[in-house]
């Protein structure tokens, strides 16, 4: 699978942008890369971004880990437990929901 010409460097701009959907867009534009995904950057974006009570992203955040979770439960599991006051309850909820 190829992937997108778009790589980390574009998606730090994203996560931090002012626009909720370009944020979104960071938060999932791992979500098909399966053993590829930069599960650091993954982990960094879904912190930086758990304090929103955007609907939106806080599924998108749930979204990203529940996909990688398909290649790394172990790590996803943990990450959920490490941060669970730092993320929302749907986050999390969507994050380890087929775990």
């Amino acid at each position: 699978m190829e992937r997108p010409k778009l790589g980390i460097a574009a998606m730090e701009k994203w996560k931090m942008h002012d626009n909720l959907w370009v944020r979104r867009g960071a938060i999932i534009h791992q979500l098909r890369y399966g053993a590829d995904t930069n599960k650091a950057w993954l982990f960094e974006c879904c912190k930086v971004r758990a304090h929103e009570s955007d609907f939106f992203i806080q599924k998108a955040i749930g979204w990203s880990l529940r996909e990688y979770a398909k290649t790394n439960p172990k790590a996803v599991k943990k990450f959920v437990k490490d941060n669970q006051k730092e993320l929302s309850r749907l986050s999390a909820r969507e994050a380890i929901k087929r775990l």
